[in-house]
């Protein structure tokens, strides 16, 4: 069975319909001291499928740690926890003494409730594989880059730009798969919210330009990025994302400086979302059962 949650529902049903396996939906209420009382079926399979993102998570945490346990008391003997976006997964290490590491302490919260993690694009820095941050009996991190070489099939043409070092690996994979040309900016960044970019040697003058990153928070890398590529004669410069983040304010940046369409995968739910990872979950799922 598929279980999910009200704000993530409609993936999660499509998650079930993929599988083939029936769907349930948990309840959750909020009283108002801000406690979540969580109710599922009365009724479960031995494996249970949680499907939620984990965006905005420090309410979801609490939420999944009392699923997970009553999913167990109601005969549950395997859970498998779906969710598309991985929260606290930066923090890898104390860059100022006395700061908490949250990605091992996260990590080992949902490997001791769930036997199984599926995620897809997890931000990780330092750390080389998911399972050396979730240690659960298996840690799948899948990519999108299949799912968005596919949506840019017919957008020949384009130049792919990553707007930093570190999304060398999703640019190179998409573009080599679609045979687009790609390159990568450099960024320095100055605070949460000021970036320095540069972008690499490139003739811009009328060529259609898509950002792909793997997050979009602030939104302000893009944002730099897109306005120097239009600066220097980008026909256009579109943005493809897997998790849509979009911190108040971000979106109009973007739309501010010139940016045209905004795609992002379903990971987690925005108005930008026009790409399914449904089959890629799927099929993850199918291959650790």
């Amino acid at each position: 069975m598929i279980l999910g949650f009200a704000e993530y529902d409609a993936q999660a049903r499509r998650l079930a319909e993929a599988l083939g396996q029936p769907y349930g939906q948990v309840a959750v209420h909020h009283f108002p001291d801000g406690e979540s009382k969580v109710t599922l079926p009365n009724e479960l399979p031995p494996h249970v499928v949680v499907c939620r993102s984990l965006d905005r998570p420090n309410e979801k945490l609490i939420e999944l740690m009392l699923a997970a346990n009553t999913a167990r008391q109601l005969g549950a003997r395997r859970l498998t926890l779906v969710a598309p976006y991985l929260c606290y997964m930066r923090q890898d290490t104390a860059f100022h003494p006395g700061e908490a590491v949250s990605q091992p302490i996260i990590g080992r919260f949902l490997a001791e409730l769930f036997d199984d993690v599926i995620t897809v694009d997890p931000h990780l820095h330092r750390t080389p594989r998911l399972i050396d941050a979730v240690p659960a009996k298996n840690a799948v991190a899948l990519k999108a880059t299949g799912v968005m070489s596919e949506f840019l099939r017919d957008r020949t043409g384009a130049f792919l730009l990553g707007p930093d070092t570190e999304s060398l690996q999703w640019v190179r994979r998409i573009a080599e798969r679609g045979d687009l040309e790609y390159g990568v900016a450099s960024k320095r960044r100055l605070g949460d919210r000021q970036v320095e970019v540069t972008l690499p040697e490139q003739d811009w003058a009328g060529k259609p330009v898509v950002i792909v990153d793997d997050v979009i928070s602030s939104g302000e890398t893009i944002a730099m990025a897109a306005q120097q590529c239009l600066a220097r004669g980008a026909k256009r410069v579109d943005v493809l994302t897997t998790h849509a983040l979009f911190a108040s304010g971000a979106l109009e940046r973007l739309q501010e400086v010139g940016v045209g369409e905004i795609w992002s995968t379903d990971s987690i739910p925005h108005s930008s979302n026009c790409l399914s990872l449904a089959s890629l979950l799927a099929e993850a799922v199918q291959a650790i059962c």
